[in-house]
């Protein structure tokens, strides 16, 4: 369980965060959230599905990393994520945006239990005078840029919704070992849908800049096959949850 705390120079001058990313370090997730301003990015290395969630009903855009839970295909042996851009839902980690006081200021928290958090390794947070270093001045930009970004997200995903152009996907799945499964329980945006949209229907993704993004994603669905190749290259003799 998360332990969220403000984060102040007096009380936490002395913690670092490690920068590398392992199992160890819980990195070993199947997806993240992402957002349509970095689908441009995301798409060059993972496949951007849509995952629904069970509690709010709505939809998440979700960078996929592997093909079954508890899996990252893109961690490395060195502690490197093997990709040449990595989400900044993963990258934020252990930090978040907190509001406090009656204007709901945006401050830094961090996780105090999460393992990437310590007082002997890692990046330093602040200086010995208490300024925040060059690592949490570009975390705190991050976050900024994810409370950013939410707005945005939730206008797109009202509009590819309202316009029913999301569908469930299953793909089949066969490594080069043999080994079979299926990747299910994610959503896709359906290309003959958006093909078949009237013209003010189209005009007006155009002009909320979500043309783009629904493009992004629809090309990203290929990486499937990357995400397939790198399991079949780590796989032991059966290693597909199925």
């Amino acid at each position: 369980m998360a332990n969220t705390v403000l984060l102040t120079a007096d009380k936490h001058k002395h913690l670092k965060v490690q920068l590398k990313y392992s199992s160890a370090l819980g990195d070993n997730v199947m997806w993240s959230p992402t957002y349509p301003a970095e689908f441009r990015s995301v798409q060059a290395d993972y496949p951007i599905l849509f995952h629904k969630d069970a509690k709010a009903g709505g939809f998440i855009p979700a960078a996929l990393f592997g093909l079954e839970q508890g899996e990252n295909l893109f961690l490395d042996e060195s502690g490197e994520w093997d990709a040449a851009y990595i989400p900044l839902m993963m990258q934020r980690i252990p930090f978040s945006i907190g509001l406090y006081g009656e204007d709901k200021k945006r401050l830094v928290n961090i996780d105090l239990d999460h393992p990437k958090v310590s007082e002997t390794d890692g990046a330093a947070l602040f200086e010995e005078h208490g300024a925040p270093t060059e690592y949490l001045e570009r975390m705190s930009g991050m976050l900024e840029a994810i409370h950013i970004w939410i707005e945005h997200n939730n206008a797109f995903i009202a509009a590819i919704t309202d316009l029913n152009l999301l569908e469930p996907v299953t793909v089949d799945i066969t490594l080069d070992n043999g080994t079979q499964g299926q990747l299910m329980g994610f959503y896709a945006v359906n290309e003959d849908k958006l093909k078949q949209l009237d013209a003010a229907a189209f005009h007006l993704l155009y002009e909320q800049d979500f043309l783009e993004p629904i493009y992004m994603a629809i090309a990203s669905v290929t990486n499937i096959r990357k995400l397939i190749n790198r399991k079949s290259k780590q796989a032991s003799p059966a290693s597909l949850a199925s």
